[in-house]
C-alpha cells in the first residue's frame, strides 16, 4: 500500500509540475509564438528572462538576426539597431542536459558564458554543435521549447536580410516584438 501511495504522490507531483509550467506568448509583427520555459533544468535563466518580460524590457525590440535553417535571434536592440540596456548577465545553465534542437530557445551570449544577459534565439533546426560540451567548449543555455508558432518562426528566418554596419542578417523589414507576456 505505501508503494502504491508513493506512486501516486509522484504522479500527482508530475501533473502539478505540468501544470505550473511557465508559458509565454512572443507576439510578432509576424504572429505569435508560444513557449514553455523549463525553469526545473534552468531555473536563473528563467528567471533572469522572465524578469525582462516582466518590465516589458522585450516590448518594441526586434528580431535583428534571422538566418534560414539555422536560428532566429532577438530581444536586444530596437528598431533603429540601438542596443537595450540590460541587467548583469546570468550565470551558465547550458549543462543543464537540454539540447539545441528545432524549437528551443536558448540564450544568445558572447565567447564568455556567463556572459547571457536579454537576448535569446529560437532554434530552426537541430544545432548540436551549439550544445554543452561540443567542440570542447561551454554551447547555449537552453531554457524553454516552442509549443506553437514554428510556423511562424520558419517564415520570419525565411525573411529578405541585410547589413547594418557590423550586424548581418538584419531583416530588411524589421520583425517587431509587441510583447511577450506570460500565458498562466
Amino acid at each position: 500500500m505505501m508503494r502504491k501511495t508513493f506512486i501516486i504522490s509522484l504522479m500527482f507531483a508530475a501533473l502539478c509540475s505540468q501544470a505550473n509550467a511557465t508559458e509565454v506568448d512572443i507576439t510578432t509583427t509576424q504572429g505569435t509564438i508560444r513557449i514553455d520555459l523549463n525553469d526545473n533544468a534552468a531555473p536563473k535563466t528563467v528567471k533572469n528572462f522572465l524578469t525582462y518580460v516582466d518590465e516589458g524590457f522585450y516590448n518594441g525590440t526586434i528580431f535583428h538576426r534571422v538566418i534560414q535553417g539555422f536560428m532566429v535571434q532577438g530581444g536586444g536592440f530596437t528598431a533603429d539597431m540601438n542596443q537595450k540596456a540590460t541587467h548583469a548577465p546570468v550565470p551558465y545553465e547550458g549543462d543543464n542536459g537540454l539540447d539545441n534542437n528545432r524549437g528551443t530557445i536558448a540564450m544568445a551570449r558572447t565567447q564568455n558564458p556567463n556572459s547571457a544577459t536579454s537576448q535569446f534565439f529560437i532554434n530552426e533546426k537541430d544545432n548540436s554543435f551549439l550544445n554543452d560540451g561540443a567542440r570542447g567548449a561551454a554551447g547555449y543555455t537552453v531554457f524553454g521549447q516552442v509549443v506553437s508558432g514554428m510556423d511562424v518562426v520558419d517564415t520570419m528566418s525565411k525573411q529578405p536580410t541585410h547589413s547594418v554596419g557590423p550586424y548581418q542578417n538584419v531583416p530588411s523589414t524589421p520583425i517587431v516584438i509587441e510583447s511577450i507576456k506570460r500565458v498562466n
